[in-house]
């Protein structure tokens, strides 16, 4: 299934953020871009390398007009209790969000219902609610938040320059490509 620019389904659920719990809907990630970070479980081993990778780039992130939004199938609860036990999670600053009943893995097409946890799902999300990017990965596999900034902000730049595409490995400030026919194989 093709997910780019599906728009987000409607959606509540509960999230921790810095020692409190709270909800999240549709309506908070509307007018941003947002970043939905599907990983398997609180308390496991992959997972606690990437959340803190993501909390290392946060002030970029936020610097971008973006919110991430890191998700499991784990409770707000569970959330707390490892924030509360593990020095990396007690650092995160963004929502996590809990999704025991498997609502938004289930839509991005994330879970997998014999374990019951999602995969490794990148979703970035415009400020209408469309999907711009996403990659999934295997369980196993662990992603760099670098790659996802980069990423946010290439989309970012293609849509407010949509004239313009972004080559590998562009970075905010370096050149863009404005496709012609006079460029066809001297790329």
């Amino acid at each position: 299934m093709n997910f780019i620019n599906q728009k987000l389904t409607d959606f509540k659920v509960n999230a921790y953020q810095k020692g409190e719990t709270h909800q999240v809907s549709l309506q908070d990630v509307l007018g941003k871009w947002s970043v939905f970070f599907f990983y398997p479980a609180d308390f496991s081993f992959v997972c606690p390398t990437e959340l803190g990778d993501l909390q290392d780039h946060y002030a970029e992130f936020k610097k971008a007009n973006a919110e991430v939004y890191s998700v499991s199938e784990d409770t707000e609860f569970v959330h707390k209790a490892w924030a509360e036990a593990t020095e990396t999670i007690a650092k995160v600053q963004y929502p996590m969000l809990a999704d025991p009943a498997g609502q938004l893995a289930r839509f991005f097409g994330v879970l997998d219902e014999e374990s019951g946890q999602a995969y490794r799902g990148v979703f970035i999300v415009d400020p209408e609610g469309k999907i711009k990017s996403y990659t999934i990965n295997d369980m196993s596999i662990g992603r760099d938040a670098g790659e996802i900034l980069r990423t946010l902000q290439a989309a970012q730049f293609v849509e407010k320059h949509g004239d313009k595409v972004c080559p590998a490995h562009w970075h905010p400030g370096d050149d863009t490509i404005t496709p012609s026919l006079d460029l066809v194989g001297k790329i």
